[in-house]
């Protein structure tokens, strides 16, 4: 996946999925100077956040 369609599967700003990549909080890859993503990873990702969400509400 592009950074743009990453964006648009998260619903967030390509701005923001640009800068959560380039901190590696979003788990991505840079191919030539652009940035790639895997979509099993991104929703692993998602699967990590609910998960820690879920901790810190208890």
């Amino acid at each position: 996946m592009t950074i743009k369609e990453v964006s648009e599967y998260l619903k967030l700003a390509e701005k923001t999925a640009y800068r959560l990549a380039a901190e590696g909080s979003l788990p991505g890859f840079k191919i030539g100077g652009s940035w790639r993503f895997q979509k099993a990873e991104i929703d692993a990702w998602i699967n990590q956040q609910k998960k820690r969400q879920r901790n810190v509400k208890k």
